[in-house]
């Protein structure tokens, strides 16, 4: 059974109402929470359907079988398992969603190497890679992880709670740009975060970026999923494709530009999953 989807007239006037009491705390937050939620809402009543969409951007699918047969799945934790097959018998429509098992194989290693206590998520979904990460962290690590709606990451919570690791996870149900305003607000200098992973709204990645540069510590990785977009920002848009994933396109390819050209950071982006760019602070 899908999760259903909010409709538009409650969906919309509970944002309005509760951030209109508490506009005050965050003067922006009811012009930006009504743009988020018109935004969602637009997105729910295209259907996007990702069904049939290949998410590794590897053009030669006997080639990606491999790397999962050969290194990925015989590793693969039984609750990671677990959650990908349950996303995908519960919500097939957007199962691709998630990252792909061999992407959050990546992410335990370098999680693991650089030996990160404290991390951020923004975009959880049903959680398959928070639960990668929350695996790959020791006991006492804590991750902040950042979605607009909870409804999913119920779908993923009882394969966290088998894990035992449920107690690493502060989830933080809100619009993303709110919550790391009210981070900043917060969080001291010596509190800073060691790794944050984003996979959330692709339009407002940069103003992301810009607030995680003052919550990550110099020396700490901020990664960003699907900066390939299916391969789509080597080439020009494709009449045939979908309708919002064109839309996405320049405004994936114009981050990732910027991304480019900052100073603050080293990167380096990889062809894995729908693409992933590594960042590491340095300024």
């Amino acid at each position: 059974m899908e999760v259903p989807t909010p409709r538009l007239p409650s969906f919309f006037f509970f944002f309005f109402f509760f951030f209109f009491f508490t506009r005050r705390r965050h003067p922006y937050s009811l012009f930006r929470t009504l743009f988020v939620c018109m935004r969602v809402c637009v997105s729910q009543m295209e259907g996007n359907d990702l069904r049939g969409l290949e998410k590794c951007i590897l053009k030669s699918e006997a080639l990606h079988q491999y790397i999962l047969d050969s290194t990925v799945i015989p590793r693969e934790h039984e609750q990671l398992k677990k959650l990908r097959e349950e996303t995908k018998a519960r919500i097939p429509k957007r199962a691709l969603m998630n990252v792909p098992p061999e992407e959050g194989q990546l992410l335990s290693i370098i999680l693991k190497v650089m030996n990160a206590k404290k991390t951020l998520e923004l975009g959880v979904f049903t959680g398959y890679s928070l639960l990668a990460t929350a695996l790959a962290l020791p006991k006492d690590a804590k991750i902040t992880a950042i979605d607009i709606s909870r409804a999913c990451y119920e779908i993923g919570l009882p394969f966290i709670q088998a894990a035992g690791v449920e107690q690493k996870i502060d989830f933080i149900e809100s619009d993303a740009v709110l919550a790391l305003d009210k981070l900043i607000e917060e969080v001291k200098e010596d509190e800073l975060y060691d790794f944050a992973f984003v996979d959330a709204e692709k339009s407002d990645y940069w103003i992301y970026h810009e607030r995680l540069i003052r919550l990550v510590r110099i020396g700490g990785l901020i990664c960003y999923d699907n900066t390939l977009w299916l391969g789509t920002v080597a080439h020009p848009p494709d009449p045939q494709a979908p309708a919002f994933v064109n839309r996405m396109r320049d405004v994936v390819a114009w981050f990732n530009e910027k991304l480019a050209a900052d100073s603050r950071i080293e990167l380096s982006q990889i062809c894995i999953g729908d693409g992933l760019t590594i960042c590491r602070r340095i300024a």
